[in-house]
């Protein structure tokens, strides 16, 4: 059996990896290959191309990047036409990828959705016109199902993967020690993003909190995770002229969540992640101003946030655009500081929280999935 993997940023590269192992596992002779990440590579996955050129967000950036996007999508269209795999399995990265799938129908390529578009939060039609392009829908949040089951996709949640992938990966005595954390430090961790955009636009007002912060509470700690070395001068330029002292780290990212007080993150999966570990989060978003404007007449929903919109309330801080400011982050996240009140509800909240992602083995479920679809469609009973 061989499948072609699409994913194009670092959450879809991590549940691309957790995907690619389980179908190999349990069916050792697929051959799998792609477009994904050095994660997916890893795993066991060929990569045709790997999407660290390509990650783009937004209005304008997908704009001004048409042509190499184009270019990207022949040459994938071109993996398909001579490579023949028995599906295609699209994982998350919506707007990309289901101009792939129209391109593998015309292919006579069956595809199989895993993370589908949120119809659910905007653009609702949309559900319909995946419904008839893709054979098989996996969602990895149980609020996806409905907008789906009305246009009539054969879609199911069975766990959530993260469930499995996060976790500290030494104790937290040895974390500790390694990152140099006394029993009596609070720790703040900022988290902003793996984007380069997203560090323009929200790494300077995390570091403004940061010194408020050092201000107030001087025996906070304050890390920064490095999750693409190529921002890294980047990074490390804005901290110089913030003036302010924070340690960036390569390793242990669980283990330096399970340890911290709280996170200073850009909204997305690591809030998710930052749950799964009873992290409580001030989660920020900011578009350039057209992106916002395009955004706020399209989307409407009350939170941002995964964990808030799995409790179905919102109980940790969500900053949106013109919020974003350092004053008010310094705020919200000194609520957040162990031995805080506030905090305790909030942790109370995240456990709910990610209780309703599932229980463990979710990988393996979905990968299940992904092969009964292929033998499934290669039988021609689909047909």
């Amino acid at each position: 059996m061989k499948l072609m993997l699409s994913a194009g940023e670092v959450s879809g590269d991590l549940h691309g990896e957790e995907l690619a192992r389980a179908i190999l596992q349990q069916a050792p002779d697929t051959v799998l290959f792609g477009f994904g990440g050095d994660r997916m590579e890893v795993a066991g996955v060929r990569l045709v191309k790997n999407f660290a050129d390509f990650s783009v967000m937004g209005v304008w950036e997908v704009l001004k990047n048409l042509g190499r996007i184009k270019r990207l999508l022949d040459d994938l269209t071109k993996a398909l036409e001579e490579e023949k795999p028995d599906l295609l399995v699209l994982i998350d990265y919506p707007d990309f990828n289901w101009r792939l799938a129209k391109r593998a129908k015309a292919l006579g390529i069956p595809v199989f959705s895993y993370i589908p578009p949120s119809a659910w939060a905007w653009r609702k039609g949309r559900a319909k016109t995946c419904a008839a392009l893709a054979t098989e829908f996996v969602a990895i949040f149980p609020h996806e199902l409905e907008p789906y089951q009305r246009a009539g996709a054969r879609i199911s949640f069975v766990g959530n993967p993260l469930v499995d992938a996060v976790h500290p990966e030494i104790s937290l005595p040895k974390a500790r020690q390694h990152f140099g954390i006394r029993e009596n430090d609070h720790v703040v961790l900022l988290l902003p993003g793996s984007r380069a955009q997203e560090i323009e636009l929200l790494l300077p007002d995390m570091l403004g909190a940061v010194k408020l912060l050092a201000e107030r509470r001087p025996e906070t700690k304050f890390f920064l995770p490095v999750g693409s070395e190529t921002l890294r001068p980047r990074i490390e330029g804005l901290i110089s002229r913030a003036g302010v002292d924070v340690t960036l780290v390569d390793e242990y990212r669980y283990a330096l969540m399970a340890l911290s007080d709280v996170a200073i993150a850009t909204s997305g999966t690591v809030v998710m992640e930052a749950a799964l570990l009873t992290l409580p989060c001030v989660s920020l978003y900011r578009f350039r101003l057209l992106n916002y404007l395009i955004g706020k007449l399209l989307v409407h929903i009350d939170n941002f946030t995964l964990p808030n919109i799995l409790a179905g309330h919102r109980f940790q801080p969500e900053l949106l655009q013109g919020e974003v400011t350092s004053e008010r982050i310094a705020e919200e996240t000194l609520r957040l500081y162990r031995g805080e009140s506030d905090r305790i509800d909030v942790c109370i909240d995240l456990r709910i929280a990610a209780a309703r992602l599932g229980p463990p083995g979710a990988a393996g479920r979905i990968a299940q999935k992904v092969l009964a679809c292929a033998r499934r469609v290669g039988a021609g009973a689909d047909e």
